[in-house]
């Protein structure tokens, strides 16, 4: 999902990498995670590691608002994209308990419209949801603000459109917030276009 597109950009930022030391952030599955949140998706509230488990090759990061108080707005799953022991941590999507994105299926092949959906556990809940690429700095598409939800495992369901899709991977995010702040929980996940 992020941030490289394809093998083919890992590798060549490993080489980049072994000539000159280039972008070490890249070894570092907390680096990689909040530049992916703050970065990648325009989170500049989450700026915090709130719980950091690394497997093998899979990272789960937990990221949360900048300051002392407050559990984790996501974790994201990580794994180690290519060989040797300089490959590169990539996003791949999020752990999700309590605010899930299972419409549409992770890898799934769509177009727009998309119809987005999961479960969610909270009260007066507001949900929007972005699609993402890596190539381009600015959302393709963006739900119009804001699908209430709320309840105990409840299902959610918003529509979002998009455009200008060129990248054979995007990123799919729905966001809860407006209690205590803008983003207080956000889950991803990987979608194809092709």
């Amino acid at each position: 999902m992020w941030p490289f597109a394809t093998l083919a950009q890992a590798q060549a930022w490993q080489r980049a990498y072994r000539s000159g030391g280039h972008q070490p952030w890249h070894l570092d599955p907390e680096q990689t995670a909040l530049s992916f949140t703050r970065g990648y998706l325009g989170f500049e509230e989450i700026g915090r590691v709130s719980s950091r488990t690394v497997s093998g090759r899979h990272a789960r990061i937990g990221v949360a608002r900048t300051g002392s108080g407050g559990g984790a707005a996501a974790v994201l799953h990580l794994v180690r994209y290519g060989t040797g022991p300089d490959a590169p941590w990539e996003v791949v999507g999020s752990d999700d308990t309590t605010f899930s994105l299972t419409t549409p299926a992770y890898g799934s092949l769509v177009r727009s419209p998309m119809v987005t959906g999961g479960r969610i556990t909270g009260v007066d809940e507001n949900i929007r949801v972005q699609v993402r690429q890596p190539s381009s700095a600015a959302p393709l598409g963006t739900s119009p603000c804001c699908t209430a939800a709320g309840g105990t495992d409840q299902p959610w369901r918003v529509p979002v459109s998009f455009t200008g899709a060129r990248d054979p991977v995007l990123t799919v995010v729905a966001v809860t917030g407006g209690h205590i702040a803008d983003v207080e929980r956000f889950t991803v996940t990987a979608v194809r276009t092709r």
